[in-house]
């Protein structure tokens, strides 16, 4: 069946044009200028019309998983159903569902009980179609966890294993270089009591660092000749930028400093930075201002990290309160994280490319999604 959306603005790469798109399950057929009198077009009132957002990070998954401490549900299926249902009503198309491999500080221990159910659920929802969007499964591997390893030997050979990131929460360093920082998380966030925080501070301070030396050289000899992305995690200093240009990384997630973002961009890495941090206008753990990276121009893409319906919003107070153009911002979760991925079908409006679209209309900063289409097909 083939659409055709009129009276759009069709956001492009470089400017926002009124026009029509025609598109239907063997990709977009055309993308014109001026409006359609055909009796099956479908005037959308001068709605955005945009590619489909390529999410490359986000842990949304896991609140479908265990959605109240030491509650986890039954029917691993129907969880990544909810979170695929989500995603699609933020304007995802396609998603890269992040999991955690390796202890982290702060012992969540749920997320290794959940690992190998997630990554089942995932495959069986795509083996049976039962997806409304295209997923793919992003490795989130703890260097410092004791049981990395064995943990993510068994899915070295996973097809859908497409991007691994190269995590470091030892305290002290990165992410949790201010222990302030990393002590109001987990005491004040009531994960955690004074005793406990002190403890798992001590015992991780104390192995991290060994576990990060032996583990990194060989879980990347377990992926080598593996087509898959590798990107850093929480760069703070120019050092933390070498060591992953060293292993191969094309991305950069999450820096924490301008140094860092600055050392990556001119080392050739993406950057990514958390769109939540935009809207709530700074990270909740002591990291750069993410819309500061943007008007510096160090930054290249956002992702949802923990709220899906965050990117969207980004985008648009990128635009709207930080003078952004809204083509560039709307190509933080386009075009630009479709590129650092290796995705080359998708993330623009071209003819011959895949039919990932999204149809939405802004109130100020508030987006308001009416449609998205994945791979030509109605997901919502």
């Amino acid at each position: 069946m083939t659409t055709i959306l009129t009276n759009a603005q069709l956001v492009l790469e470089d400017e926002v044009r009124t026009g029509t798109i025609v598109f239907d399950k063997a990709g977009i057929q055309a993308v014109d200028t001026g409006l359609s009198s055909l009796p099956q077009a479908q005037d959308v009132g001068g709605d955005y019309v945009t590619p489909g957002i390529v999410e490359m990070h986000t842990d949304n998954m896991e609140k479908h998983f265990v959605p109240r401490p030491g509650v986890f549900w039954p029917d691993g299926l129907a969880a990544a159903l909810a979170h695929d249902a989500q995603m699609a009503a933020a304007g995802v198309t396609t998603v890269y569902d992040s999991i955690c491999i390796g202890s982290v500080f702060g012992q969540k221990d749920y997320r290794r009980d959940i690992f190998r159910h997630v990554i089942d659920a995932v495959e069986k929802g795509v083996a049976v179609q039962a997806f409304r969007i295209d997923h793919k499964i992003h490795l989130r591997c703890e260097l410092s966890g004791d049981e990395l390893l064995s943990d993510v030997e068994p899915y070295v050979n996973n097809d859908l294993v497409r991007l691994l990131s190269l995590m470091d929460h030892t305290p002290g360093q990165r992410q949790w270089r201010n222990l302030d920082d990393l002590k109001r998380f987990y005491v004040g966030g009531g994960e955690k009591t004074v005793a406990e925080y002190e403890e798992n501070v001590a015992l991780h301070t104390a192995v991290g660092a060994e576990n990060h030396r032996k583990n990194l050289p060989l879980l990347l000899a377990l992926f080598e000749g593996r087509d898959l992305a590798i990107a850093t995690h929480d760069d703070t200093t120019e050092e933390d930028v070498a060591e992953g240009v060293a292993c191969g990384a094309v991305i950069s997630e999450f820096p924490t400093t301008v140094e860092a973002a600055t050392a990556a961009k001119a080392a050739g890495l993406a950057t990514i930075a958390g769109a939540p941090n935009v809207v709530r206008g700074g990270s909740h753990s002591g990291g750069v201002s993410a819309a500061e990276l943007a008007t510096l121009g160090v930054l290249d893409g956002l992702s949802s990290d923990y709220v899906p319906a965050s990117l969207l919003q980004a985008v648009l107070t990128l635009h709207n309160a930080y003078g952004l153009p809204f083509t560039k911002a709307m190509g933080m979760v386009t075009r630009n994280v479709a590129d650092m991925v290796g995705l080359r079908d998708r993330g623009h409006l071209k003819p011959g490319l895949r039919a990932d679209i999204l149809r939405f209309r802004a109130l100020g900063s508030t987006p308001v999604v009416a449609n998205v289409w994945s791979n030509g097909t109605l997901a919502f």
